[in-house]
């Protein structure tokens, strides 16, 4: 079993909405406004962009803790452990009282290896909170991964005696169980998990890997089966499945796996090389031999896929080429005596008796000798790709106590992920923002579209994104930067181009305190400030150039696009009923201003396909799905050919219940370059 590999779904960060304050330039920083925004950009998952902010508000205040505490989560979910740790440290030194930055800080060890450190973390916070959740499971792990499996056990009873139906505690529970050779134990635990929660990827696969062991092949198919549908892009789930199905003497479904496979990922040495044994085992030699090489192409030390691929060559005859892999073999591995017999019988079918009897009896040299003395004549072991992988029956660290003839037998058999089977997912804390169907199977509309100075990458889908008013204004070179139309994109912003922007926001800003911005350089500021997840200065720079120009499209369109994503921040976990009853009214309240806006925009040019399409993301979210199929019907009327129109009505006809319509657009998005598509139209089915 591997080291655990730790995954964050969720974050802690306090958020409260329905606030404004003012925009100035960043050369006066207000630290506590400052950090504010940071932590909405941290809840959007734009942790470079976040910890940007919190850069500024360290330099205006550096005694806060928050803004050092904050910059350790953005780190972690950057998987810069060591950053995280470091500035959890400095969090701490000044406020010693905030138990979350042990958690961060245990968790970031964890993630070094030094579990040791992260359980005094933990303890650290467990004497402030001896119940908290998280706090006893992280310490379980690090006590299984210490080997301290009797603390752990302890632990594990404590935290499962208190939160009996917390289903990740089980699932990591029985995975230290398995590592120390109690299957009934851990079987008894995953079951458990699984009773609670259907949606569990690492307890299936967990349970796959125990009933692989025991060759109760049918119950590891099973699990496999769920863990796929659960995380249909996860490549290697296929490889685990294809040799279960293989143990089946399912060879059809093994190759659809193989195949399915490397559409997902086309350069993975492990679907080849197993796809290339599956065809050398039905005499498919050319495509054997072309998928042995696309291996080596990969991995050249690969001596399974050169042995095997010499193996094909002798078989079709092309004797110079499997001499040549055969001599490649035994130059590194003089003593691997399968090879001397492979070259024996090339030679055996060349005509060449001589040199095929002299290889014959080296190999059988080798043997004599061996079977004489193990110890002092050992045989060559020739590894799998630099020991990434192993096969399912075995365990790796079962390999110290096999018999090397053992080892030769195995030598070309199917190879299987080593450590995804053995992996537990953990997250950084409880409480999950967002959608709950978010946590396990993702179902996002596509997103609106915004203004940017950011031009979009190429994608599949023939989306034009012309808009005359937008077009116009660009031609006349307003500003001097050119303004793009683009789908919102989540995730992390670019460091050099955070860097421009942030140039951009100071210059427009500039002109704005100056008194000489025209409503061409409010737009432009409100574009950037929105660029930077700022949006209520953004709306407000859209406000004054609106003020100036109330027919101003692009600002109208901005506007209602700045509106509509910082309706993307998340609530607050521990906000109570009044403040929840607040927050969504202020929601409410902010949707239907966007909502105005795209009217307005829709006033002044009706054929805007991308004001229908915001719009009915807009009702969509409200739960209005039928207004949100009319405006999708309204975008695909201006163009046939709009993809993401086609989805997202799709995905309202599912919430209605319309299933034939819903599959009848979801192919046809499909069809248009909209990925997701697929996998939806797969799972519904």
């Amino acid at each position: 079993m591997s080291k655990i590999i730790f995954k964050l779904i969720a974050a802690t960060v306090f958020i409260a909405t329905g606030m404004s304050y003012p925009s100035g330039a960043y050369a006066q920083v207000n630290a506590e406004q400052v950090l504010f925004i940071g932590r909405n950009v941290l809840s959007m998952e734009d942790y470079m962009l976040s910890i940007q902010y919190f850069n500024q508000a360290i330099k205006a205040k550096p005694y806060l803790s928050d803004p050092y505490f904050f910059r350790a989560l953005a780190k972690l979910y950057l998987e810069d452990f060591k950053g995280a740790e470091e500035d959890c440290t400095l969090a701490i030194e000044r406020n010693k009282f905030k138990t979350e930055s042990y958690k961060i800080r245990g968790f970031a060890r964890q993630n070094l290896g030094k579990d040791s450190l992260a359980i005094v973390d933990y303890d650290a916070g467990l004497r402030h909170n001896p119940e908290d959740k998280y706090f006893l499971y992280y310490k379980a792990i690090a006590q299984g991964e210490l080997k301290k499996n009797d603390e752990a056990e302890q632990t594990f009873d404590k935290l499962l005696r208190i939160y009996p139906k917390f289903e990740g505690g089980y699932t990591a529970r029985g995975r230290m169980r398995i590592m120390k050779g109690d299957t009934v134990g851990a079987l008894a635990d995953l079951d458990k998990a699984i009773s609670i929660s259907k949606n569990l990827t690492n307890a299936y696969l967990l349970r796959a890997h125990i009933n692989a062991e025991r060759k109760n092949w049918q119950d590891a198919h099973n699990d496999m089966n769920m863990a796929i549908t659960l995380e249909p892009q996860e490549a290697d789930l296929y490889i685990n499945r294809a040799y279960i199905r293989y143990n089946l003497d399912d060879y059809f479904g093994a190759m659809s796996d193989y195949n399915y496979t490397l559409e997902l990922q086309p350069y993975n040495p492990m679907a080849l090389f197993n796809r290339a044994l599956l065809r050398y085992e039905v005499k498919d030699l050319n495509r054997a031999a072309d998928d042995f090489k696309a291996v080596l192409k990969y991995e050249p030390e690969n001596f399974h896929a050169l042995y095997n691929l010499g193996l094909v060559d002798m078989e079709r005859k092309h004797h110079k080429e499997a001499l040549q892999s055969l001599e490649k073999i035994t130059q590194k591995y003089p003593r691997f005596y399968p090879a001397y017999y492979a070259k024996a019988e090339v030679f055996r079918d060349m005509g060449n008796m001589r040199s095929a009897m002299q290889m014959a009896h080296t190999g059988d040299e080798l043997v004599a000798r061996y079977v004489k003395n193990p110890e002092k004549n050992p045989l060559d072991r020739p590894t799998i790709a630099a020991g990434k992988t192993h096969t399912v029956d075995k365990s790796p660290a079962s390999d110290e106590d096999e018999d090397e003839l053992d080892v030769l037998n195995r030598f070309n058999q199917l190879v299987t992920v080593a450590d995804r089977g053995a992996e537990v997912s953990l997250t950084y804390n409880e409480k999950v923002k967002g959608r709950v169907q978010d946590r396990n199977l993702q179902v996002e509309p596509e997103p609106e579209y915004i203004l940017t100075f950011v031009s979009g990458t190429e994608t599949l889908r023939n989306v034009s994104n012309y808009f005359k008013e937008l077009d116009d204004f660009n031609q006349h070179r307003y500003v001097s930067d050119k303004i793009y139309l683009e789908p919102r994109q989540s995730g992390n912003t670019d460091e050099s181009q955070l860097n421009t922007l942030f140039k951009r926001a100071d210059y427009y800003e500039d002109l704005k305190n100056d008194g000489h911005a025209r409503a061409a350089d409010l737009l432009a500021l409100g574009v950037v400030r929105a660029s930077l997840k700022n949006y209520p200065a953004a709306i407000a720079a859209l406000d004054s150039a609106i003020l100036k120009n109330p027919d101003f499209t692009v600002a109208l369109m901005a506007r209602g696009a700045a509106r509509q994503a910082s309706l993307s921040l998340h609530p607050v976990a521990e906000e109570n009923e009044m403040a929840t009853e607040l927050r969504q009214r202020s929601e409410a309240h902010q949707m239907q201003l966007a909502i105005d806006d795209y009217d307005k925009v829709l006033n002044l040019n009706p054929r805007l396909m991308f004001a229908w399409f915001n719009k009915g993301n807009l009702l969509s979210r409200s739960g209005d799905y039928t207004s949100a199929i009319q405006c999708y019907a309204e975008a695909l009327g201006i163009d046939p050919d709009f993809g993401p129109a086609y989805y997202n009505r799709g995905l309202a006809y599912l919430h209605i219940g319309n299933k034939r319509s819903a599959f009848q657009d979801l192919s046809k998005a499909g069809e248009l370059g909209v990925l997701p598509s697929y996998n939806l139209l797969k799972r519904m089915k």
